[in-house]
């Protein structure tokens, strides 16, 4: 005697067979697999090339400081330092330079005491010039060096846990060209920039 099984599970049974067989949504299948693997790929390059680009804009920001800075003729005034540091700033407005990070320029000069220092006034008998050892400058008598640090908090694209927090930071050093006075005057009375906050 041979069983027979009941109309809707003989469907049932050449329905899951059919489906055994089918290999139409292979693809598919495979193609869902493979998405998290290549998202994550697309994601990690857009943060690597978001990464290069802020490193290439950082440091022309802090040569472009630094040689506008040095073309200044005549004599130097806090209202110059105004204007390179804002257009300075300007160029860095795709990586939101101006919330995140700062220009701090200085002059270096042959100081009173006939050594190189900062301008600031700075009389250390010990400072022979300024930089990381190995690397230092110093100017000669009778001009300066415009040197220019940019610092940048680097603002991810996609997100921090890719590359973690990010301090960027790249420097410049010009010399001074036609300029025979090297003390910086306020004429207008402008407001000088300090750099102890992030002023857009």
């Amino acid at each position: 005697m041979q069983l027979t099984l009941p109309a809707p599970l003989r469907r049932g049974a050449r329905f899951a067979r059919r489906l055994r067989a089918c290999e139409g949504g292979l693809a598919f299948i495979e193609f869902a697999m493979a998405l998290p693997v290549l998202v994550t790929l697309g994601l990690v390059g857009l943060e690597t090339a978001n990464l290069a680009m802020a490193h290439l804009r950082v440091s022309n920001i802090a040569m472009l400081a630094a040689d506008n800075a040095a073309r200044v003729r005549d004599s130097i005034d806090e209202a110059n330092v105004i204007e390179l540091l804002t257009g300075a700033k300007m160029t860095g407005d795709s990586i939101r330079f101006r919330q995140n990070g700062r220009i701090i320029l200085s002059s270096v000069k042959p100081n009173a005491a006939g050594l190189n220092g900062a301008s600031t006034g700075q009389n250390n008998a010990n400072l022979q010039a300024v930089g990381p050892p190995g690397n230092r400058i110093a100017a000669t008598t009778g001009t300066a060096i415009m040197l220019v640090e940019v610092v940048y908090n680097y603002q991810p694209l996609v997100s921090d846990t890719i590359f973690g927090t990010r301090i960027i930071r790249y420097e410049s050093a010009f010399n001074v060209r036609q300029r025979t006075n090297q003390v910086i005057t306020n004429v207008g009375n402008a407001t000088p920039k300090n750099c102890n906050v992030f002023n857009a």
